[in-house]
């Protein structure tokens, strides 16, 4: 497949030592194109517990070139952006070639990218993830305006995970000629349907437990409408984060205890395995990009019930699953019980069949591969 380029990373979110779902999906694009490019990784990360300036740690994870650098937190807010400058600056010093520079969330990351660019003509490419520029959330600030506006012009390419987060960012006047689709990757060999036969219906929600953008307490709602209704079912909440023990209580509040479990944070196989045993997936963000539990769902064979928000629209449709208005927590309630009387009437090979061909490792690693090499260096 021609020459293999050295492509560096330079993620604003990715796996580290307090968090190994952090970014995980910027981690899996990078383990995909590995097998045909040359990947290092750069991760730097604000920690108050480290006793010098940086620490440095440098290791190869399923043919990644990994480097995390950890400075020292400090209270004002200038220190902190000098040092994580410094520190990329230190990381992409560590490493012998560069033909291209892949930046994944903007803004400041693209600063040094285009700083790069100017200085040792190294042209870079930018993946956004972040869903900030898509209506009602916060990309303000006329600096801030200024400086992306600059960085994405000068890329040589944009890509997002969908079209529609595409369009918010055109919206916001950040122009590039050569804006692309770059989708998520599924594990496909991990998540995978698996035969069951739940005597009562099980739901299985999974998400980061930030309730302003996830709206679990939205969804709790929805399932003590269910269960006002006298409809037996369950829901396996899987996932931690900021809010978990704050909608524990409010499910105990609602009474739902009999009907909703917690099950705290799963990973790999686990997620993977309670993924499958489910009967179908709720999401009921009030803001979102496409979340990749979506896509995971469907490699595992199961239709998902979720709102309306995001580029979500641009995979689920009425043959894998229904969409419902962000908000309306009657309409997810009635959302929700029509599924539990069509689930089992989904082909879980059918489901499957666009992941594998539009999303697993090998097909996202080759559309980046040619991405690379449309990049003169």
């Amino acid at each position: 497949m021609g020459d293999r380029k050295k492509i560096v990373f330079l993620a604003r979110w990715y796996p580290h030592r307090y968090d190994s779902m952090y970014g995980l999906f910027i981690q899996r694009h990078a383990e995909a194109v590995s097998a045909f490019h040359d990947i290092s990784v750069v991760y730097v990360h604000a920690d108050e517990n480290v006793k010098e300036k940086f620490e440095i740690e440098r290791q190869y994870e399923n043919n990644v070139d990994t480097i995390r650098i950890y400075y020292k937190k400090n209270n004002n807010k200038a220190i902190n952006i000098i040092r994580f400058f410094r520190a990329n600056r230190k990381a992409l010093s560590l490493i012998d070639r560069i033909d291209i520079i892949h930046v994944h969330i903007l803004t400041r990351l693209g600063v040094i990218a285009l700083f790069e660019k100017k200085l040792h003509h190294i042209p870079y490419l930018i993946t956004e993830h972040w869903s900030r520029y898509l209506p009602g959330n916060d990309f303000n600030g006329v600096i801030r305006k200024f400086v992306t506006r600059k960085v994405v012009k000068e890329a040589a390419m944009i890509t997002t995970v969908t079209k529609n987060l595409g369009n918010a960012m055109k919206n916001h006047k950040l122009l590039n000629d050569n804006y692309k689709i770059l989708p998520n990757v599924v594990d496909t060999n991990m998540f995978v349907p698996s035969k069951h036969d739940n005597k009562t219906v099980k739901i299985i929600h999974i998400s980061c437990f930030e309730n302003k953008s996830k709206n679990i307490s939205g969804l709790l709602d929805a399932l003590k409408i269910i269960k006002d209704s006298d409809i037996d079912f369950l829901c396996e909440m899987i996932g931690d984060g900021m809010d978990f023990e704050v909608m524990k209580e409010y499910c105990k509040q609602l009474g739902l205890n009999g009907n909703v479990i917690f099950k705290g944070l799963l990973e790999g196989n686990e997620l993977a395995s309670a993924l499958s045993q489910g009967d179908f997936l709720v999401l009921s963000s009030n803001y979102e990009n496409l979340p990749v539990v979506i896509l995971e769902a469907l490699s595992c064979g199961i239709p998902v019930v979720s709102t309306n928000v995001g580029g979500i629209h641009e995979v689920i449709n009425n043959e894998n699953g229904i969409l419902v208005k962000p908000n309306d927590n009657r309409n997810l309630a009635e959302a929700i019980m029509t599924m539990m009387n069509k689930c089992h009437t989904y082909e879980p090979e059918t489901l499957r069949a666009p992941i594998l061909e539009h999303y697993s490792t090998t097909k996202v690693g080759l559309l980046l591969f040619h991405y690379y090499n449309e990049i003169k260096s």
